[in-house]
């Protein structure tokens, strides 16, 4: 079996995530449910999305309900981005992508930050706050197991988490899909700035998952053309038992469908005669890393600070980070469409 450690920094703390499944050398189709269920050592996890800014969300967390003998998760927060600065918005997509893998209402959903940091935090009332429910139940799930917290979009509700309570940094880790480091400009970077720099100067564990618009060493190189989503995401996914009204219309029972829908919205201000076209995974790169750590490469930094909207390095400072580079793309894309085709529902489903 193969073990990914991680450290806690500045306590020593140590955690232990699988990235891989063991199964012992029998015949797979020769063991019992229940010992295969033993066999598996599965990643808890939290996943912090804005669902409702472009497509790349909506396939991650597809592509994370449907790897239920890898993840383990324990519910899912939104909170808005400048794109949608309605927080129902990013739950309302959340929910039906849930809906589309039959698992409406059987996984916690809740909402988190609609504001930024600075105005939250300012005159902070533990007690009532913008973000409350999800920060809170981060905070309370954290307290009963090991969960990491997988975030792809602003890191707000981070930061309140911190902010609220300070013990958090010592009971969870952080993966999160944001910035084009050592470069300035990234969208959840820039959704709040203060709220990274505010989790990057705390302790608590923090992988990066780079983005680099325009680069091959960034997710922005994990990418889909829209004919290729035509072609192969038709039909794929489970069918849903209750079917869903999509974001720009439509009716839909299933994630290939919609995915295919989604694709050919994205570019309606570009025209849709431009069918090479294509669009980048981001956010399921986050996630397919932690389930195999062999798409990317990881190598451990001292942590920076973003000044001014440019990076500083800070060669002396103790605490360090760790940085994800340089994916395979046609693997993450290989199994993502494998998901697709042989689903494996997280707990919660029927």
């Amino acid at each position: 079996m193969k073990l990914r450690f991680f450290f806690l920094s500045c306590i020593g703390t140590l955690f232990l995530i699988s990235s891989c499944r063991e199964i012992k050398t029998e015949n797979p189709e020769t063991i019992s449910e229940k010992a295969f269920e033993k066999s598996v050592t599965k990643i808890k996890l939290i996943f912090d999305t804005d669902a409702n800014n472009e497509l790349d969300d909506q396939f991650a967390i597809a592509y994370m309900l449907l790897n239920g003998d890898v993840f383990d998760v324990k519910g899912i927060t939104a909170n808005a981005t400048r794109n949608d600065p309605d927080v129902q918005g990013h739950y309302d997509e959340a929910e039906r992508i849930m809906q589309l893998c039959n698992l409406k209402d059987s996984l916690p959903l809740l909402k988190g930050a609609e504001g930024n940091f600075a105005k939250i935090s300012k005159n902070f009332n533990p007690l009532e706050y913008d973000g409350q429910d999800g920060v809170d139940f981060m905070l309370e799930e954290t307290k009963k197991e090991s969960v990491i917290i997988v975030a792809v979009g602003k890191l707000t509700n981070i930061a309140l988490a911190i902010k609220k309570d300070p013990s958090f940094t010592e009971r969870t880790k952080i993966v999160w899909l944001g910035s084009n480091y050592p470069e300035p400009g990234e969208y959840n970077q820039d959704n709040d700035t203060i709220a990274m720099n505010y989790v990057l100067n705390s302790k608590i564990p923090f992988e990066m998952v780079t983005v680099r618009y325009g680069k091959p060493s960034g997710t922005d190189a994990v990418a889909v053309t829209k004919t290729e989503v035509e072609q192969k995401m038709a039909g794929l996914g489970p069918k849903a038992n209750e079917p869903i009204t999509g974001r720009h219309g439509g009716t839909f029972d299933n994630f290939g469908d919609y995915a295919a829908n989604l694709f050919e919205h994205i570019f309606d201000h570009m025209g849709t005669s431009q069918v090479t076209l294509s669009r980048p995974l981001f956010d399921m790169v986050a996630l397919s890393v932690l389930k195999n750590s062999d798409w990317g490469e990881i190598k451990n930094i001292p942590c920076p600070i973003l000044i001014d909207n440019k990076w500083v390095e800070r060669p002396n400072n103790e605490r360090k980070i760790l940085l994800w580079e340089n994916f395979d793309r046609d693997e993450i894309i290989a199994d993502f469409y494998e998901t697709m085709e042989n689903p494996v529902f997280t707990k919660g489903s029927e």
